[in-house]
């Protein structure tokens, strides 16, 4: 689950995409707490917050990624 969570975040940084949603499922609550446990490790992670109900409830968390530093055009 880590290593597809890591993977799915850098795509989306290296796309521009910098609020994502990530859909752990609802279930136990497992895959919601390894999730949200791993996100404050990530230094690509600004926030991240459960989503509401309308769009995932606790079955998705919101995160919102740092952008990438901007190129030197100069090389």
């Amino acid at each position: 689950m880590k290593p597809l969570v890591i993977e799915y975040l850098w795509a989306c940084r290296q796309k521009g995409l910098l609020d994502v949603r990530v859909i752990h499922g609802k279930g136990t609550g497992a895959l919601r707490r390894t999730v949200q446990a791993l996100l404050p490790t990530l230094e690509e992670v600004e926030s991240f917050r459960p989503a509401s109900e309308f769009d995932g409830g606790w079955g998705a968390t919101w995160v919102r990624l740092k952008p990438l530093p901007p190129q030197d055009s100069q090389k």
